[in-house]
């Protein structure tokens, strides 16, 4: 038994509108998650999906785990960038250099996101949310990879990828040193859903995970993520 990913979740001072946002850039739909949350769901097969839930607290510092948007050519690189910024993003410094080739933007609410081009070959063929970049240790990443059921594609020099068998986004961990973490959690962080949440909740504490509350886990780097009921897909 393994846990499936649900989404990378979002706090957001408005969550609605944070969801139209992404749903804007990528193309996709709305979807309301009840409780005040907003869901724009995966298009594909292994794309990450996206909630987002309501916060009080404004953000005050880098993101622990940001996400990489990919490009097929040159022209739908600059593309994306330009319609992240016509959407309300924002190009933001977090000290990247002049030659690197990516480009790094913020969303209506300054969570970080990179656009990468299109020559780039560890996320060819991954869709459009290529990635998950997250600061964490291997033995993180290791712990994904039980967790999900999902093989290590990167393991070297502290550094860790997992994938879906089936393929699509990679979440990634650059090894050390790690970030503090600003705020009182991971502004994204995962979800996973499962049929069974008590014993999932066992299996994966025996992994190497804390609890925090019922649905509240922290990995072993401490990071907050969420266990949440599977949902039966509607009748046709």
């Amino acid at each position: 038994m393994s846990s499936r990913l649900g989404s990378v979740t979002f706090d957001a001072l408005d969550p609605r509108r944070l969801a139209a946002f992404w749903g804007e850039v990528l193309g996709h739909r709305v979807e309301d998650g009840g409780d005040g949350a907003y869901d724009v769901p995966a298009q594909d097969v292994g794309q990450l999906a996206m909630r987002f839930v309501g916060t009080t607290e404004a953000k005050t510092g880098p993101n622990r785990h940001h996400l990489h948007l990919t490009s097929t050519s040159e022209d739908d690189f600059r593309a994306t960038i330009d319609r992240v910024v016509a959407l309300g993003g924002s190009h933001i410094d977090v000290g990247q250099q002049p030659d690197e080739p990516h480009v790094v933007l913020a969303d209506p609410e300054g969570n970080e996101l990179c656009v990468i081009p299109p020559d780039n070959n560890f996320l060819a063929g991954t869709g459009q949310v290529g990635e998950l970049s997250c600061d964490g240790s291997r033995a993180v990443g290791v712990f994904w990879s039980e967790a999900l059921g999902w093989p290590l594609v990167w393991d070297q020099d502290e550094e860790t990828a997992i994938q879906s068998p089936d393929g699509g986004t990679k979440v990634s961990w650059g090894g050390p040193p790690r970030m503090d973490l600003v705020g009182a959690r991971d502004r994204l962080r995962l979800d996973v859903v499962a049929d069974d949440l008590d014993a999932e909740a066992e299996r994966l504490v025996g992994l190497g995970a804390t609890r925090v509350d019922e649905r509240q886990l922290r990995d072993p780097d401490g990071n907050d993520f969420g266990l949440r009921p599977a949902v039966a897909a509607p009748r046709p």
